[in-house]
């Protein structure tokens, strides 16, 4: 079977379902609690939550949404968020198999999108935020989050490496102004912007992914290589472990 980007990202995430939905790194933090309260404010009739993964955001805006549709490619992952739905009672989420790229639904259908830690892995961004923009009806608000690359070149690249390595279905961590670029070809406005530093346990963050060995072994071989500005910047660790930057995108 030939492999595509979208069969390899179903077998990274699919057989990892269980430890998306576990996943403490993906379960809280402040940019979960904005989606939420951004949802309290508007009530949608329709929410979209967009490459889903281990459901979180479909759990924290589930309360404040009449229907919340979750939409991922892999299929164990959306049986996962299908299964933690029902035990959570929350039966009104249900689950979509789609690329972000041709989402399955009609234009306008929701009054409310989130997208969470996703884009990352999409094979063409600029196609997926269309999409998003034409699933939303005019003047609806969405939210995206993700991790961004740092502008220095050097920084960048460093970055990229190490998510590849960690993840072959790794794409490309955008630069804060590659986003506001992006997202203004797509159609919306931006309302907000809300950065900040997430720290990456190591053993945790290859551990998630079942990264290998030697992959792992080459991630410490570019960090303990990396410049002082590089190695300053992500905070590199004597174990590994980093800090990385990450941006919340408020959309009308």
């Amino acid at each position: 079977m030939t492999r595509t980007h979208e069969t390899l990202v179903d077998q990274q995430f699919g057989a990892r379902a269980a430890a998306y939905v576990a996943s403490a790194v993906h379960a809280s933090g402040a940019d979960l609690a904005r989606m939420a309260a951004i949802a309290a404010a508007h009530a949608p009739a329709h929410a979209l939550d967009l490459g889903c993964g281990g459901g979180h955001v479909s759990y924290a805006i589930a309360p404040y949404a009449r229907a919340v549709a979750a939409c991922d490619l892999a299929p164990q992952m959306l049986a996962a968020v299908a299964a933690e739905a029902q035990a959570r009672g929350a039966h009104h989420i249900a689950t979509h198999a789609a690329a972000a790229e041709a989402l399955p639904f009609a234009d306008g259908a929701f009054d409310f999108l989130a997208c969470r830690f996703s884009a990352h892995h999409w094979a063409d961004v600029r196609q997926g935020l269309a999409e998003a923009r034409r699933v939303l009806r005019p003047g609806a608000p969405a939210v995206f989050v993700d991790v961004i690359a740092p502008e220095a070149p050097a920084a960048d690249t460093h970055l990229q490496a190490v998510e590849l390595l960690r993840d072959p279905s790794h794409v490309r961590d955008y630069r804060r102004s590659e986003w506001r670029a992006m997202v203004a070809e797509a159609g919306f406005a931006i309302t907000a912007e809300t950065p900040a530093r997430l720290r990456m346990d190591f053993a945790s963050w290859t551990a998630r992914m079942a990264t290998p060995a030697p992959h792992i072994a080459a991630i410490r071989s570019l960090q303990g290589a990396a410049s002082h500005d590089v190695a300053g910047h992500f905070a590199i660790e004597a174990d590994g472990s980093f800090t990385i930057d990450t941006l919340l995108i408020e959309l009308r």
